[in-house]
């Protein structure tokens, strides 16, 4: 790491949000630990050198406020500091996860001192199955005494990074994790109540008016009849009516001024990007940490799609928030998630190798600063999908991001396992439309059953492209009408130079590689020969390939 490091900022090239880390672009290819192993340094001393070696370059760990604060008043950070010690010099980055007065919609994590007082720091209450109200055991939105003793506690933990983190090893900090009451839509304490049936502020109403057009079809979606009682004014039901996303409005409202004033508070002594996380909705696929079809099921008030621009508009110290991807459909979240034009970072989505695999959309079509697959540390080095695809990202790194600055057409794609006869395919061939070819990409070809496969293809010139991945083949067709026949002019095998990271060839493929010009395909290292004889396939070696095609008429040339 640089000895004379920076703290690390975003910054906006074009269209495209870069994450600058000593004042250079920085691809995060991240990591989540499990919750509490941050709390200990020893432990981390155990898993630093195995997340390195599986070419992760930035981990998140939970830093908690019962672990910072066990008593009022009373800081201590050695464990803190060590960790980031420890990541140092291993060369990892770190992306601290604040375990404040929220996590997975509980406050578990909350020190005892918070915990055991209910008077100084009331609860939100919920009407159980049978109509009963039950305390949540939650902390208040509603009540100042607990967003203000949370905003001292984060504070004094930016002051502490600020100060002591002298290699700024911490490059972000996520402000709260997955936000939002959960088994039922809204809290039904007295106070609650009563903001229920007070005017929706001005704020919220004039904020809506103005940015109707702009407002996220999620949340149009479910507010479409109120634009005249917008105007009109009144109490929450008033205004949007009687429903389950009224209610998750109101409670999103609140949710994003607590947490606006937390994450203000600690802006105020360190400015370092600041985020929070959203735990998604699905319907029918309701679990442990994802899923739910209606607020309540997931957590109520969290940055979800139907309320994203209430979170961005009153909660502005967070410089984007992000979904956790595990069963909603990865593409479409990604491209809501950039909602507005923010920034799309992934803090947590599936470990396994159809994780793995998504990557590269989010990194490649929707120009992720990162992502980050939860629960690493458990997760034995051969069994991690991700060792393969971070190690390959990172040596094509600079390539990517200096793609992504010059606004060259990129396209990130994944393709499951082939399904079985009968069965639908999830991940079919795709036709992407660049400059003056019409590129479509499938899986690559092989004799036997077709593989999981993965990569992305940037557009180098009109007909000159970037390969880079495994599984896949890409066939190229002329958009001009008069030019029907397209063929591969060069196709050549690439490799990174370590040193001065520029492209270097390798072999010169032709022939069977490309199927006599027809198509470049880009295969696993184990391609299924099937009952073939003749061994015409290769398997992968560099991953890495630059392909330049042409094209030509139907009209037959008259020699003399």
């Amino acid at each position: 790491m640089s000895s004379t490091a920076t703290t690390a900022r975003l910054h906006k090239v074009n269209d495209t949000w870069e994450l600058l880390v000593d004042e250079k672009p920085f691809l995060i290819l991240g990591a989540e630990l499990h919750n509490s192993s941050m709390s200990s340094s020893r432990y981390m001393n155990q898993v630093w050198q195995q997340l390195t070696d599986s070419g992760i370059n930035t981990v998140l760990g939970a830093v908690s406020w019962e672990d910072i604060e066990p008593r009022e008043g009373e800081f201590q950070f050695t464990e803190l500091d060590a960790v980031i010690e420890g990541a140092r010099s291993h060369g990892l980055r770190l992306i601290v996860l604040w375990f404040g007065s929220f996590k997975n919609g509980k406050s578990s994590y909350v020190p005892a001192w918070v915990k055991t007082n209910q008077q100084r720091f009331p609860r939100m209450y919920i009407r159980d199955s049978n109509g009963r109200l039950a305390n949540s055991g939650v902390l208040s939105i509603f009540h100042e005494e607990c967003y203000k003793a949370d905003a001292r506690a984060f504070t004094t933990l930016l002051q502490h990074l600020r100060d002591n983190d002298k290699n700024r090893t911490v490059i972000m900090v996520q402000v709260e994790n997955e936000v939002g009451l959960r088994f039922d839509s809204r809290c039904r304490s007295a106070v609650a109540e009563k903001a229920f049936q007070s005017p929706v502020p001005s704020k919220l109403l004039k904020f809506l008016l103005s940015k109707w057009h702009d407002l996220h079809p999620d949340f149009k979606s479910k507010q479409s009849d109120c634009r005249e009682s917008l105007r009109k004014g009144g109490n929450w039901q008033d205004v949007f009516g009687q429903s389950i996303w009224t209610d998750e409005l109101f409670m999103a409202y609140h949710y994003a001024r607590y947490v606006e004033y937390v994450a203000s508070c600690g802006r105020k002594e360190y400015e370092i990007p600041l985020f929070t996380n959203a735990w998604l909705a699905r319907p029918g696929a309701a679990g442990a940490a994802a899923g739910g079809g209606t607020p309540g099921e997931y957590p109520s008030g969290g940055p979800v799609s139907t309320v994203l621009d209430i979170w961005q508009r009153f909660a502005p110290s967070l410089n984007f928030l992000s979904p956790d991807i595990y069963t909603a459909p990865y593409s479409d979240t990604c491209g809501t998630y950039t909602h507005n034009g923010q920034p799309l970072f992934i803090p947590e989505q599936r470990r396994d190798g159809v994780g793995a695999r998504q990557v590269w959309i989010s990194i490649g079509t929707y120009k992720a600063i990162g992502t980050s697959p939860f629960g690493i540390d458990t997760l034995k080095p051969l069994d991690n999908n991700f060792s393969e695809v971070y190690k390959l990202l990172d040596s094509v790194s600079s390539h990517i991001l200096r793609a992504r600055r010059e606004t060259r057409h990129i396209v990130g794609f994944a393709f499951d396992e082939s399904p079985l006869p009968g069965q639908v395919d999830n991940t079919p061939e795709i036709t992407i439309d660049f400059e003056d070819y019409n590129v479509t990409i499938d899986r690559a070809f092989v004799f036997g059953k077709k593989a999981a496969g993965y990569g992305m293809i940037i557009e180098l010139e009109p007909a000159k492209f970037l390969l880079i991945g495994k599984g896949f083949k890409a066939e190229w067709k002329s958009r001009n009408p008069k030019l029907p026949y397209t063929d591969i002019l060069s196709f050549l095998e690439k490799s990174i130079d370590a040193e001065t990271q520029e492209l270097r060839t390798e072999r010169i493929l032709n022939g069977d590689e490309s199927n006599g010009g027809t198509r470049a395909n880009m295969p696993n290292d184990e391609p299924d020969y099937g009952d073939a004889i003749v061994p015409v396939l290769i398997p992968a070696r560099t991953a890495i390939a630059e392909v330049q095609v042409f094209s030509l008429s139907n009209t037959e040339i008259q020699v003399d």
